[in-house]
């Protein structure tokens, strides 16, 4: 077993450093490459239990709620699950058959290494859902619509959050808006619009909106699972009073931030025209504490605010107290 894991490290060595295979390797690239090996090993079991947390809430939101009840979502899974009430047929053989094209599609326009992770998500999720049978919960319609969507939705976010996806609209979604040259956003509604119509006519209007609510409940949920609980906002703040503002954000808010250089666009006669542009990112609700206490230290200060999707190292914790 040591020897098939030296094996392997081997083999991780020579294709992230380049080496030709049978020239010897020294102690530190050994250590470089095992420490690359250990991060690469804990992203993969990290991507595996979101994929498979994914699976288990999309097939309970299924089986428990939407299903028994006749909803349906948007996307591939509601293509599915319309299917399925019309033409009673298995609900785990649809969502196979509905997503391979999509993954395909995936391998073309995003990479194998996609397609790999998808494809296997989606083969367990059809697997799960023929094999393992959850109990099915209420029959209260608002209930099946909030909820059904509530863990369908979290169960696409967190294969979202593996790098994979359990509904292959997004990928022609992606797809369609390379080549028509619209937004990814206005593709989804349209194919929604489509299967909800579908819907009304098929099965009833009634129907039809309940599971709007659904697709609600699901796309909330989906962004909450993906992006967090908390929103981060990024903040550019020029004052002619930067250093202060500086302080009060590492004492006050304990916050960290980065200071970039630099010009005035209006040049002046007397002093310098250079100037510090401090860069920070805080939560939300931080936004109006930060607004208050740069007002106090300098009310003509510019701010520029933008939403961010994630963060990742740096100070986005707070600071600890000296």
């Amino acid at each position: 077993m040591k020897n098939y894991w030296r094996r392997l490290l081997n083999k991780f060595i020579d294709s992230e450093e380049n080496i030709p295979e049978g020239i010897p390797v020294s102690d530190f690239k050994h250590a470089k490459a095992f420490r690359k090996f250990k991060i690469s090993l804990k992203q993969l079991l990290k991507e595996i239990i979101f994929i498979l947390c994914g699976i288990f809430a999309a097939a309970f939101g299924l089986e428990s709620f939407l299903l028994p009840n006749h909803f349906i979502d948007g996307g591939a899974t509601g293509i599915a699950l319309l299917s399925s009430g019309i033409f009673d047929l298995p609900l785990y053989w649809l969502i196979l058959i509905i997503n391979i094209p999509f993954v395909i599609l995936g391998y073309n326009i995003v990479g194998k290494q996609f397609a790999v992770k998808t494809g296997l998500a989606i083969l367990t999720l059809a697997l799960v859902i023929a094999k393992i049978h959850f109990p099915e919960v209420t029959n209260d319609k608002l209930l099946v619509a909030v909820f059904g969507g509530f863990f369908l939705g979290a169960g696409i976010g967190f294969s979202v959050r593996g790098g994979a996806v359990i509904d292959g609209t997004e990928v022609l979604a992606i797809y369609l808006s390379r080549k028509f040259g619209v937004t990814i956003g206005d593709i989804i509604i349209i194919i929604n619009v489509l299967i909800f119509s579908l819907a009304a006519w098929l099965l009833s209007i009634e129907a039809a909106l309940y599971s709007l609510i659904t697709y609600f409940a699901a796309s909330k949920t989906l962004d909450f699972v993906v992006e967090g609980i908390e929103e981060y906002i990024a903040v550019n703040i020029i004052s002619i009073k930067s250093e202060e503002i500086r302080m009060m954000i590492l004492d006050k808010l304990r916050r960290g931030v980065t200071i970039y250089k630099g010009e005035r666009g209006v040049k002046h006669l007397e002093g310098k025209d250079d100037i510090d542009i401090i860069y920070t990112v805080i939560t939300r609700l931080e936004l109006n504490k930060l607004n208050t206490e740069i007002s106090k230290i300098d009310s003509n200060a510019f701010v520029v605010m933008t939403p961010v999707k994630d963060t990742k190292g740096g100070m986005i914790k707070r600071r600890p107290l000296h």
